[in-house]
Order: structure tokens, then sequence, then C-alpha cells
């Protein structure tokens, strides 16, 4: 009896580390993705946004979900939808941004209060959870690496005195150290898998 308890246990940890790398792997292709194809999706992000208000609306008119709630959310998504305005790029004291985590941060709340006091199924509250609040903050993140390796425009913010002709130059010396998600999985990468020498011969 003992011995099958170790063994459930040592089979439990060997299923948390598979999914754990399994979650790693997945974030590492989708953050590759973004930065590849950063215009495609923005298009996603942005139908994820009315994707999540149509059912916010649909909340509103079939269930009996709290007003409070579904103006919360929809003025949520109306925050997001300005931050994807600059997208590739994230200005973190940009009024869009700081609205859209206060917005994330009420939502939360006032779905954890209407839970806690109005019973649904799990799968339901997991449903509305998955599918208004943690959708597209998710892409976002994803997508936080999306502008490092994007190529200089005009359009790009430059910091005050610089000269705004000499575009290429500017970009280099404004680029510092990368914070994204894509460059924290290849340090990651880096610190635990050995590198691989490869023989000359």
């Amino acid at each position: 009896m003992w011995f099958m308890y170790i063994i459930s246990w040592i089979a439990l940890l060997l299923q948390i580390i598979i999914i754990t790398l399994s979650i790693a792997a997945g974030l590492y292709y989708l953050a590759e993705l973004v930065e590849e194809y950063t215009v495609l999706t923005a298009k996603i992000i942005k139908y994820m946004i009315f994707g999540t208000s149509a059912v916010f609306v649909g909340l509103l008119i079939l269930e009996d979900f709290s007003l409070m709630m579904i103006v919360a959310g929809l003025l949520g998504n109306v925050a997001f939808f300005l931050v994807l305005k600059t997208f590739p790029y994230f200005v973190i004291s940009s009024p869009p941004f700081i609205g859209s985590v206060v917005f994330c941060v009420i939502n939360h709340y006032l779905a954890f209060q209407y839970f806690s006091t109005i019973w649904y199924p799990f799968t339901d509250v997991l449903s509305y959870f998955t599918l208004c609040l943690w959708l597209v903050p998710f892409t976002f993140f994803v997508s936080l690496s999306a502008n490092e390796n994007v190529l200089p425009t005009m359009t790009e913010a430059r910091p005050q005195g610089q000269d705004p002709s000499d575009v290429v130059s500017n970009y280099f010396k404004a680029k510092g150290k990368k914070y994204g998600l894509l460059s924290f999985l290849k340090s990651a990468q880096e610190s635990m898998l050995p590198d691989r020498v490869r023989k000359n011969y």
C-alpha cells in the first residue's frame, strides 16, 4: 500500500514537470509567431476584443449578470482597444495601458464578488474567466516581446533632443536590455540547457 502511494506521488511530480515544460514550449512558440506576424496578431487581438464584447452583450441580454460587471468589462475592452492602437509597442505609462490594468483588476474583483454570492457550476465560472477576463490580457502578455525585433520606422517614439531624421542609429541607441516573454524564455533556455558543442572535423 505504501509503495503505491510513493509511486503515485512520483508520477504526479513527473506530470507537473511535463505540463510545465509543455506550457513553456507553447508560450515560446506563440511568442515566436507573434514576433514574426505582428500585423496578423494585431488583427487577431482586435477580433478577440470584439468577440469578448459580444459575449458581454450576450450576458447582459440573455443572462442575469450584474450590470456593473458588464459595464466594467466593456470599459476594459475599450482600454484594450486603445492599447492596440500602438501595437506592437507598449507604453507602460500611457493612460490606455494603465486603464487596461486597472479595469483588469476591477473586473476580477467584481467577478469574484459576484460568483461568491450567486452559485454557478464551476465550468460556467471558468468559461467566464477564460473568455471575458483572461483571453485578451494573456494575448497581450504573449505579445510583449513582439517589438524587440521590429524594424525602426519614422512613427516610432524617440527621446527628446535626438535628431528625428536619423532613425536607425536612434533605434539602436535606445535599444537596451530586452524584457519580453520571448527574451525571458530564451535566457531560461540558455541557463538551463547545456550548449551543444559542434565538432570540427
